[in-house]
C-alpha cells in the first residue's frame, strides 16, 4: 500500500482579494504541497467577524478570496478548498474545546494582547480566537499547519489543546507540526510593517500593471539616500528584498552593484521590481478573469469542497460526541 499522505490544513480570513503578503507568506507554499500532501483549505469567515465589518461586505470579500485562491493555483482536483461558516462542526468543536483550554494560556497570546488594544470592551471572539482556530486544525486530525512566526504561538496552544483533550477523554488528536515557510516575515512597502490590506502597504495579486506600479513607486528605500547618484545599500532596502522573489539573479546582482555605485536610481529599481511582479502574476489575473465571468463555477467549487470537508468533520464530532459523554441516546439503549 502506498504511504499515507500527510495532511495539512491551513485557512485565510476573507477581507478580498489576496494581496502580495499572501501569496509569498502562505498561498505559494500552498500550491507547491498541493502535489505530496492531503491538502485542506479554508476562508475562515466565522474568524473574520470577531473583526467587526460591514456584514454585507462578507460575502464579496469570500468570493474575491475564492478567486484568488483559485487564481494562484489552489486546485480543487487536488486539495479541499471551501468556506469555514458552511462546516458547523468548526464552531461546535470550539465550544468543546473550551472545557479543556486554560484561561490563562489564552491571556497569554501575543496576538489577543495586540488586538485587545483596538477594543474599548473586548468582544469574546478575541480572547477565544485560538480556540476556533485549533478546532479548524485538529477536525480534520491534522498533521502539519503551514505558518508564518507569527502564528507559532497559535498552533503550541493547539498542541496543548490536543493534549489536554486527549488525557482527558481518550487519545484521537495529533499534534500537528509546523511547517515554517521559506519566505520569513514579509515587510510592507512602507519597509516597516508586516504586509497588511488594511495598512494599505501591499498590492493584490490580481493587481493590473498600472496599480501594481501606482502601489510599488510608493515603497521606502534606503533612507540614507537622498540624490539618485548617491551610493546605496540594497542590503538594508526591502524594495532590493523583493527582488529576490520575482528578479532572476544576475540582474540581482547587477542592481546591487550599481545601486552601491550610485549608477541606479530608487525609482528605475522599483520599475524594475513592478515589471516583474506584473509578469508573475498575469497568469492569475487571466485565470481570475475566468472565474469572475463564471461565479457559478466557484460556487461549485466550494460547494463540493464543503461536502468533502463535512464527511471528514462529521466523522471526527462523531468520535469526539462519543468519548465526551455527549451521545445520551446510546447510552439509554445500553
Amino acid at each position: 500500500m502506498p504511504e499515507r499522505k500527510k495532511r495539512v490544513f491551513s485557512g485565510m480570513q476573507p477581507s478580498g482579494e489576496a494581496h502580495l503578503g499572501n501569496y509569498l507568506g502562505a498561498l505559494r507554499q500552498w500550491v507547491e504541497m498541493q502535489e505530496d500532501h492531503d491538502c485542506v483549505w479554508c476562508i475562515v469567515d466565522d474568524h473574520a467577524i470577531t473583526a467587526g465589518g460591514d456584514p454585507r461586505e462578507l460575502p464579496k470579500n469570500v468570493f474575491d478570496l475564492a478567486v484568488s485562491f483559485l487564481a494562484v493555483g489552489l486546485d480543487p482536483e487536488k486539495s479541499i478548498i471551501f468556506v469555514q461558516s458552511d462546516v458547523h462542526q468548526h464552531t461546535e468543536l470550539a465550544w468543546l474545546f473550551n472545557a479543556v483550554t486554560p484561561v490563562g494560556e489564552l491571556e497569554r497570546m501575543t496576538q489577543y494582547k495586540d488586538k485587545s488594544q483596538r477594543f474599548e470592551s473586548v468582544p469574546a471572539g478575541i480572547f477565544n480566537y485560538p480556540i476556533l482556530q485549533a478546532a479548524d486544525i485538529l477536525l480534520y486530525l491534522t498533521d502539519a499547519v503551514p505558518v508564518g512566526e507569527d502564528q507559532r504561538q497559535h498552533l503550541e496552544l493547539t498542541r496543548e489543546i490536543a493534549r489536554k483533550w486527549n488525557a482527558a477523554y481518550g487519545d484521537l488528536f495529533p499534534e500537528p507540526e509546523a511547517i515554517i515557510g521559506k519566505a520569513g516575515r514579509i515587510l510592507g512597502l512602507d519597509g516597516d510593517a508586516k504586509m497588511s490590506k488594511s495598512l494599505g502597504n501591499t498590492v493584490g495579486v490580481l493587481a493590473e500593471p498600472e496599480e501594481v506600479w501606482a502601489r510599488v513607486r510608493t515603497a521606502v528605500t534606503d533612507p540614507q539616500r537622498v540624490r539618485r547618484d548617491d551610493p546605496g545599500r540594497p542590503e538594508v532596502c526591502n524594495v532590493y528584498a523583493l527582488h529576490g522573489f520575482f528578479t532572476d539573479e544576475p540582474t540581482r546582482d547587477d542592481i546591487a552593484a550599481r545601486c552601491r555605485a550610485g549608477e541606479i536610481g530608487c525609482v528605475d529599481c522599483k520599475k524594475i521590481l513592478s515589471a516583474g511582479i506584473s509578469d508573475a502574476f498575469a497568469p492569475f489575473r487571466e485565470r481570475a478573469e475566468h472565474f469572475r465571468n463564471h461565479p457559478e463555477e466557484v460556487r461549485r467549487i466550494l460547494d463540493d469542497g464543503a461536502e468533502k470537508a463535512r464527511a471528514i468533520a462529521s466523522e471526527t464530532m462523531g468520535r469526539v460526541r462519543h468519548l465526551m459523554g455527549l451521545e445520551w441516546r446510546e447510552a439509554l439503549d445500553s
